[in-house]
């Protein structure tokens, strides 16, 4: 385990490895997000506020994702505690960064589908910043946490796809990220019964108790959207002209 880059490095360096590896994995997320909207002709200024929302959001739900641990809310930290001391939360990020999107749209009056650029974006700051939980985080019992080497894997494996191929592909607006959340739920639920978090009811934890519930859903929509015949190909126009 190695908690700062000077433990990693051997050096004399007070910094955190989890903190840097994050940094670097949001780095690297929104320089995935500008590259891709560019080439998808995204110029509009106000995405700058998009993004923001989607970092403020996903910071904010990051800490305070996990504060509801009791059904007996005065056995619950305050949210100042919370904050302070409380575990991050990858899923209440992702679910964060979702409403921050949302609300800073509606701010600032941009109507177009963001979750194309999105998709490869998280994927790729993903990988990048579970190194440093690989790294860092030690596993229950003692030694390092090896449950994050599949998870490292998943997201450069579905950042690889999405880029070299999917975006390529003429899908309805906004349906990356949309299969990228079903890919990465289902992936979740079943790493889950490695990873060492605390089983609370049925067996299953609490990050497995609300895939169960949310992914079904993601599922069902991606379904409804199939059978519409809204993932068909879409003639061209001048196959329409050819066609006429």
């Amino acid at each position: 385990m190695y908690p700062t880059l000077g433990d990693l490095l051997g050096v004399r360096l007070p910094v955190g490895t989890h903190a840097t590896f994050v940094a670097l994995g949001v780095l690297a997320a929104v320089v995935v997000f500008v590259v891709e909207a560019r080439r998808r002709g995204h110029t509009d200024d106000r995405l700058l506020v998009v993004v923001t929302g989607a970092l403020v959001g996903g910071a904010l739900l990051m800490r305070l994702g996990t504060w509801l641990q009791h059904a007996d809310l005065r056995a619950n930290a305050s949210l100042a505690e919370q904050w302070a001391y409380g575990n991050r939360s990858v899923l209440g990020g992702l679910v964060g960064a979702w409403l921050g999107v949302h609300v800073a749209k509606r701010l600032c009056g941009y109507r177009l589908r963001t979750g194309d650029l999105f998709a490869p974006a998280v994927a790729l700051g993903m990988a990048v910043g579970r190194v440093g939980c690989l790294l860092s985080e030690p596993r229950p019992g003692g030694g390092t946490n090896w449950s994050f080497v599949p998870e490292i894997g998943f997201h450069a494996a579905t950042f690889a796809v999405i880029w070299w191929g999917l975006r390529h592909r003429p899908l309805p607006p906004g349906e990356l990220f949309v299969w990228w959340v079903a890919a990465y739920g289902v992936f979740r639920l079943g790493i889950e019964f490695v990873r060492g978090n605390e089983v609370v009811w049925a067996g299953l934890t609490r990050p497995q108790l609300f895939l169960a519930v949310t992914v079904p859903l993601v599922l069902l929509r991606i379904a409804v959207r199939l059978r519409s015949g809204a993932y068909r190909p879409r003639p061209s126009a001048t196959e329409e002209l050819v066609a006429r």
